[in-house]
């Protein structure tokens, strides 16, 4: 969007891309457009995302605002080229809106970049779009069908990234495990993973989004037994660890699945390290639901908790289920993350006396394959991998000596 707004000519402009997943996420983003326009009242503003998809005409209307753009216009250049001669034709008679049925959209396609600003890892959406209808979600009213990227085009990203320089790509997508299965050659996931491993050899670590635990396909399997590239590292899309709050939610996995899907990884690579995005608090959910669901997090040994109070989204089925309190949400959303903050610490702790490869992200900082932090003493080259062994934990961080040069 930076790309198609500088190529577009326009300038004195913010674009907010809003997120819609909750309630929370809205309310910063008009925050954030209103103290925008307050520090500079000549840029013009732009919000697109799914919050501006789901409810544009709630965005429209308000007086910051000039534009909001679906997310399929989003990322076409003509959209950007047509604003632009709008404000310089009409400046007082703009077109706010601009938004289409995104349920419609049966393609989607990669946009090349040649890099990542600020960033050494390098992200690449091979998918867009869900088809399944959990009942907590409004993300697929924002981001319409699921639709896959052609192999051949991420191949061809991920070439002109790595020769950019950069060590480490990220997949990404709205509900990645869902891969393929719209394309004429069908694929899955795990064979896109073999063709990216396979075809692009100076690829140094390869890393995955949140997955579905019910659609982790036996190719992939293959690709972390076969491949040490793709990284031991597993977030899994979980929400909740019992099975009548799954079954609500119209999740397809149940809890015995998340004890085999660990139970496999662990087998598979013995380094295997999980994470988790979780929802406490989902309506008609029990103290005794939420504590299977706290059980679960400490039997699996589920490391980096990702935890949101549940958040009513107008729209969904969730939100006309009976709602527990906010403030047991809360509490029981502290209770998860107290439950993580202690798994970190065993994490890192397991890492001491350790050798591995760091992904430099700063001069003294870096990531461990399974995602942990890392500093050591001196500088080392933004954005190589180095050899390190693990000393000592300070807080959340594994403290290393570097016993191996830039690239080893």
């Amino acid at each position: 969007m930076r790309e198609h707004a500088a190529k577009a000519g326009l300038h004195d402009i913010v674009i907010f891309n809003g997120c819609a997943v909750t309630a929370e996420a809205e309310r910063q983003l008009r925050q954030s457009i209103r103290k925008a326009k307050r520090e500079n009242p000549n840029l013009k503003v732009i919000v697109t995302g799914c919050a501006a998809q789901i409810n544009p005409d709630h965005y429209a209307q308000m007086n910051e605002v000039d534009f909001v753009v679906g997310n399929d216009a989003k990322m076409k250049l003509e959209t950007f080229r047509d604003i632009a001669a709008q404000i310089a034709q009409h400046p007082q008679d703009l077109t706010p809106i601009w938004v289409s049925d995104i349920q419609k959209i049966r393609e989607t396609a990669l946009h090349l970049v040649q890099g990542f600003e600020g960033r050494t890892r390098a992200f690449v959406q091979v998918q867009n779009g869900c088809d399944h209808r959990c009942t907590f979600c409004i993300i697929p009213q924002g981001r319409g069908p699921s639709r896959s990227v052609a192999p051949k085009e991420i191949v061809e990203q991920i070439r002109i990234l790595v020769d950019q320089g950069y060590p480490e790509i990220a997949l990404t997508g709205v509900d990645i495990a869902s891969y393929g299965k719209d394309l004429s050659h069908r694929l899955t996931l795990g064979q896109l993973v073999q063709e990216v491993l396979a075809k692009v050899p100076a690829l140094q670590w390869l890393r995955l989004s949140s997955l579905d635990p019910a659609a982790i396909d036996e190719a992939l399997w293959q690709a972390w037994e076969q491949d040490e590239r793709l990284l031991p590292y597993m977030h899994l899309s979980l929400q909740a660890g019992d099975d009548d709050v799954l079954k609500r939610m119209a999740r397809r996995h149940r809890r015995k699945d998340v004890f085999d899907l660990c139970d496999r990884g662990r087998s598979i690579r013995s380094d295997m390290t999980f994470g988790a995005d979780l929802i406490a608090g989902f309506p008609t959910e029990t103290d005794e639901m939420f504590a299977n669901t706290l059980e679960l997090v400490k039997e699996t040994d589920i490391t980096w908790l990702h935890v949101f109070p549940y958040s009513a989204r107008k729209g969904t089925h969730a939100a006309r289920l009976t709602q527990v309190p906010v403030a047991e949400r809360k509490a029981r959303a502290a209770m998860l993350r107290e439950v993580g903050q202690g798994a970190v610490t065993c994490h890192v702790d397991a890492l001491i006396g350790k050798e591995m490869l760091v992904h430099v992200e700063k001069p003294s900082l870096g990531r461990t394959p399974t995602f942990a932090e890392a500093v050591w003493e001196g500088e080392a080259v933004i954005g190589t991998l180095i050899k390190v062994r693990g000393l000592a934990r300070c807080d959340d961080k594994l403290v290393v000596e570097r016993i191996g040069e830039e690239g080893a």
